[in-house]
């Protein structure tokens, strides 16, 4: 079963902070109680996101940044209660113009960094009986021609996050999975290639960070696209 994950007094790392989207999540995790890490590749921004935050730098990518995580979070506080991902990239274009490198970077920061991710912490989590969230998509469930290795990406995130959420019930460890529809965070602005479609009004970051923070304290598994409006 599920457990409403109170955020006052937990320890939360946020990786991505530095980000639009991440720096939200990881001010509003602060603002309700949260002891929060600050996880990304850039010191400087990093520790101006939350003031006073423990900041660990590293890639998503790196195998060993979850286990990095875990140790400072101990070592600092004593425990670590929740970790969420809020790191990602994105690529437009059609398959057959989509380069090598770029399909392998989409899968590493939306995939693989993920799961390198889940199970350094995984430890830790464990003995808080704490939560893991990651940020997919809405290409997760309704994926889009023009992009096909980045909606594959995250269609693969959220199948891990359901697996794992299987996986972990008995250890007392809660995964959420959050698939937003397009958010207005000027990712689409930074792609690793090609140029995005043309897209409605996205929604307002802080939308979709309150609706992360409210997943955790309410026990919510996943959050759907619909689930936004």
């Amino acid at each position: 079963m599920v457990s409403a994950h109170q955020l006052d007094g937990a320890v939360v790392a946020v990786v991505g902070a530095s980000g639009a989207l991440g720096s939200l999540i990881a001010r509003g995790a602060a603002s309700r109680g949260a002891l929060v890490l600050s996880v990304g590749r850039d010191a400087e921004r990093l520790a101006a996101v939350v003031g006073g935050a423990e900041v660990v730098v590293g890639d998503l990518g790196d195998a060993t940044l979850g286990e990095r995580v875990a140790e400072r979070a101990l070592a600092v506080h004593g425990r670590l209660d929740g970790v969420v991902n809020a790191a990602g990239v994105v690529a437009f274009g059609t398959l057959s113009e989509t380069d090598d490198a770029v399909i392998e970077e989409l899968f590493l920061t939306n995939v693989i960094g993920p799961l390198f991710l889940a199970r350094g912490a995984l430890p830790a989590l464990r003995e808080s009986a704490g939560f893991l969230v990651n940020l997919s998509a809405v290409v997760a469930e309704r994926p889009m021609a023009g992009m096909a290795a980045y909606s594959a990406s995250k269609a693969a995130l959220t199948a891990a996050d359901r697996a794992l959420a299987r996986e972990l019930r008995r250890a007392g460890v809660d995964v959420v999975d959050v698939r937003p529809p397009h958010t207005e965070t000027g990712l689409a602005t930074r792609s690793l290639a090609g140029e995005p479609p043309r897209l409605p009004q996205g929604l307002e970051p802080s939308v979709v960070a309150e609706a992360v923070l409210d997943a955790v304290e309410a026990g919510r598994t996943e959050v759907a696209a619909d689930s936004f409006g």
